[in-house]
């Protein structure tokens, strides 16, 4: 009997210390990270300013840098860059992300964001509809190189660009100047542009075609030659932490409206 007492107490302290030792209800492992990981942004409109340094995707490098206790190195390169760096497995992670058939070949991702895509036109182009647009062989597209938006909209960049009617900006602010100087007509926008579509030039000279789309995941994008599938699934639960507990909606909340952000953010 003593000895069974013994025993009961002895496993008692065990089951105590491995209470303990559990992590608490819902919280996420944190990724392994045995050497400094890079993280790449792109200047566009509220993700990144260069001007002021800053923007929601700073802010979400910062958050996952303080969660995650790693040292990630952020530096600010053209999109297009990016997309081969990770594909190359010389860049760990960026930011404001979607996915395609062939970007789910070298890259995996973390959703925390979903907006939809609009065009943004001359109001001289005379384009109530996008078919307007397709059927003027005059009008030409803006677009940044290397970005993918939403079903529709692809087809429509790539329908142009197969005649010869889309124009290539490595970035966003040369976009909006060649859209001014009619040299292009159109351009491809979504929430992340508002400040810069709402000051009085751009307003008064434009106005917006819906894509009809449903909304697009962006997300946390990881190179799959440089992580693990393991800590991949490790960073994409800390970004399931970071949109669970509010941490994502509230940095949203910083640049829009909370009705948009919560809309953006819940989904």
């Amino acid at each position: 009997m003593q000895k069974l007492s013994q025993w009961l107490r002895a496993l008692g302290v065990s089951l105590a210390l491995a209470l303990i030792a559990m992590p608490p209800a819902g919280a996420a492992d944190k990724p392994d990270c045995p050497r400094p990981l890079s993280l790449a942004l792109h200047e566009h409109g509220l993700l990144y300013s260069g001007e002021t340094g800053e923007g929601i995707d700073k802010d979400m490098a910062d958050e996952l840098a303080r969660r995650s206790g790693c040292k990630l190195i952020v530096s600010v390169m053209p999109r297009a860059r990016i997309w081969q760096l990770i594909e190359g497995g010389a860049l760990d992670f960026s930011l404001s992300g979607i996915t395609n058939p062939a970007r789910e070949q070298f890259a995996a991702f973390a959703w925390y964001v979903s907006n939809k895509y609009y065009l943004l036109v001359r109001k001289d182009a005379n384009v109530g509809a996008l078919a307007d647009f397709e059927r003027n062989p005059q009008l030409k597209l803006g677009v940044i190189r290397s970005f993918r938006y939403s079903p529709t909209a692809n087809r429509f960049v790539d329908a142009l660009d197969a005649q010869g009617r889309v124009s290539h900006a490595s970035s966003l602010d040369p976009l909006y100047q060649v859209l001014l100087d009619n040299r292009v007509q159109a351009m491809i926008i979504e929430p992340f542009d508002y400040p810069t579509i709402l000051q009085g030039t751009v307003r008064a000279q434009t106005r917006i075609v819906e894509f009809d789309d449903p909304p697009v995941p962006h997300g946390l994008i990881m190179s799959k030659k440089s992580l693990s599938p393991a800590q991949q699934q490790a960073w994409r639960a800390l970004v399931d932490e970071m949109r669970a507990d509010g941490t994502v909606q509230r940095i949203f909340e910083k640049y829009f409206s909370i009705e948009l952000a919560r809309s953006m953010t819940r989904f």
